[in-house]
């Protein structure tokens, strides 16, 4: 089994976890507060970890060109819009529609990184990015009255256009990762993914940081004094970064994008047997068209 597969997995789980975490901190923080915490208690952990990997491997960092830090910055501004656009769409009467739209990401990503890095996708690989996306769509659909047809219906409107920019900032995140992990030169996947990781994420912490010192400027007190909490949710999401730029640093952005769906299919597990919560017809599909998807995806990538 390809090394980028376990690491995904891994990865998503982790990200599921955060997401977890971030929700005890929803009472305390606002929206741009939670997610601040992510960045800022997630930097040290990035950086120890990567300063573990120098001193085991004995390497010395590298002298990155200009390509690196323009595709790092792109990547970390890409991420910033994307999540601004995702929260954005719960604004709209209809914002499953944009919620669906946003689901395109996988293949956005795919013709991005074709466009940037020449990152082609095999036909297995295509047919199963579609199904699983089919699996997506499905879910995100599952609990609303929102038709198909009325998703397809509202291609040019507001919420449904927010919802492709959401999609693309994503996948403009995840090809640039890659660029700027791959322009480094290095051998090895560990080392370059760490150096990205650590620059993208200072880069999003100094953003943030300034963002909430114009508009929510308590936020920035309320960040440091929701510590425990804070570093948990940085500690899970700096794990889960390590895995989805190590993952994307091995393999083709697209494909660890959609193996990274499985993060849904632990999300409705956890509902299902843990909580006990009903699932209706639709959600079911989609959780079992996610679950065809990575299959194919593990078989022909």
């Amino acid at each position: 089994m390809p090394l980028w597969i376990p690491i995904t997995v891994a990865a998503a789980f982790m990200q599921n976890l955060r997401s977890v975490l971030q929700k005890h901190l929803t009472g305390a923080l606002s929206v741009g507060g939670a997610t601040y915490v992510r960045f800022l208690y997630g930097l040290p952990i990035a950086a120890l970890y990567l300063w573990v990997l120098l001193q085991s491997s004995q390497s010395a960092l590298p002298a990155p060109g200009l390509s690196f830090f323009i595709y790092g910055l792109v990547g970390g501004i890409g991420q910033i819009l994307g999540t601004f656009f995702l929260v954005s769409l719960f604004q709209y009467r209809v914002f499953a529609v944009g919620t669906a739209y946003s689901k395109t990401e996988t293949v956005q990503t795919a013709l991005i990184g074709f466009v940037v890095l020449g990152d082609a996708i095999t036909p297995g690989a295509g047919l199963a990015i579609l199904i699983s996306m089919a699996g997506v769509l499905f879910l995100s659909l599952g609990h609303s009255s929102i038709s198909f047809g009325r998703v397809l219906r509202s291609f040019k409107e507001k919420v449904a256009l927010t919802g492709l920019a959401c999609g693309a900032a994503f996948g403009v995140a995840s090809v640039s990762y890659r660029a700027a992990s791959l322009s480094l030169g290095m051998e090895g996947f560990a080392v370059p993914a760490a150096i990205t990781l650590c620059y993208v994420l200072g880069i999003q912490t100094l953003i943030m940081t300034g963002w909430l010192f114009w508009r929510e400027r308590g936020q920035l007190a309320a960040a440091l004094r929701n510590w425990k909490w804070g570093a948990l949710t940085g500690l899970a999401g700096a794990l889960g970064s390590i895995g989805w730029f190590s993952a994307m640093t091995l393999e083709n952005a697209a494909y660890v994008k959609a193996l990274g769906q499985i993060e849904l299919v632990f999300t409705f597990a956890a509902s299902w047997f843990i909580f006990k919560e009903k699932s209706n017809r639709q959600e079911v599909t989609g959780t079992l068209l996610i679950v065809a998807g990575l299959i194919v995806l593990v078989l022909t990538a």
